[in-house]
């Protein structure tokens, strides 16, 4: 089985907005069928995004969401981060490219159209970078 990387977007799909297009990754990886992978960038984008009034989640509940993802995922130590060789505008997708590539073969599942753009080149390094929400399948 190939490691999951799972990007901010596809975290709130699965623990905010309970998104049924994600409801097989949901329990995939609830029943830890995959192995996802994180580390504390990560973690830390996540739990901010999610305090955004927009999402109207108490403090309690946030905690519980970033607890469980915690639960779930593997944490890698940033020190052992490889840099990939394709770069993404937003410097704080990035590291999501960093733990594809330094975990390769992987797959990387994700909404955001500039890391998404990089999916032909990635796939040449064996990292699958699709918005396929079944692509943990493969």
């Amino acid at each position: 089985m190939k490691p999951i990387i799972l990007d901010t977007n596809i975290l709130l799909d699965i623990f905010v907005f309970e998104d049924a297009r994600a409801r097989k990754l949901r329990n995939a990886l609830l029943k830890q069928r995959i192995k996802p992978y994180s580390n504390q960038a990560t973690v830390e984008e996540f739990a901010d995004v999610i305090s955004r009034p927009l999402f109207s989640l108490e403090d309690k509940k946030q905690v519980d969401i970033v607890g469980q993802w915690q639960s779930l995922s593997q944490a890698l130590d940033d020190l052992n981060l490889e840099t990939a060789p394709w770069k993404c505008q937003d410097s704080d997708d990035q590291v999501f490219l960093d733990i594809a590539f330094t975990l390769r073969p992987s797959i990387l599942i994700s909404k955001d159209n500039e890391i998404l753009k990089l999916a032909s080149r990635a796939i040449k390094e064996d990292v699958l970078i699709t918005a396929d929400y079944n692509a943990f399948t493969l």
